[in-house]
């Protein structure tokens, strides 16, 4: 599993130009599986998601997760993290895991992720058309990749 967090000031996400979901405050999430992904992933991603300390403490430090802050997520499915361009000019997309693995999963961390939380997430539409809108807070942008665990 792969996560682009980034720490927004606000974001949203729009399918035929209708605003699906949009948060203030918070985490902005781009979530990619492959078929090897596990419950474990799952588990291990949605708890470092919710501890990461990236957000500033009163002395100005990265020092607070975002449940410290009352922060909210919006998560965005995003296949294309497992692009490779190794060979040729056309990303490869081998590793990402198609739909019937894929959905499943992302459904059961957006769950573990509002267990976590202990709040809704806000979330796109799998495999929709999507545009995402956000502004970066810092910037902060972080990736996570759950095979790594680093």
């Amino acid at each position: 599993m792969r996560v682009v967090i980034q720490r927004v000031s606000n974001a949203s996400v729009s399918i035929d130009g209708q605003i699906k979901a949009e948060i203030k405050n918070g985490l902005l999430l781009l979530l990619g599986f492959e078929a090897e992904d596990t419950e474990k992933d799952l588990l291990w991603t949605s708890a470092k998601v919710a501890a990461l300390r990236i957000f500033n403490d009163e002395a100005g430090l990265m020092n607070k997760s975002v449940r410290d802050v009352d922060g909210s997520i919006l998560a965005i499915s995003q296949f294309t993290l497992f692009a490779s361009c190794k060979k040729g000019n056309r990303p490869s997309f081998i590793r990402a895991a198609k739909p019937e693995i894929a959905v499943p999963l992302y459904e059961k961390f957006i769950l573990l992720l509002e267990k976590e939380m202990c709040k809704k997430i806000a979330t796109g539409t799998f495999g929709a058309d999507m545009q995402v809108s956000l502004l970066n807070d810092g910037p902060v942008t972080i990736t996570i990749d759950s095979k790594l665990l680093a």
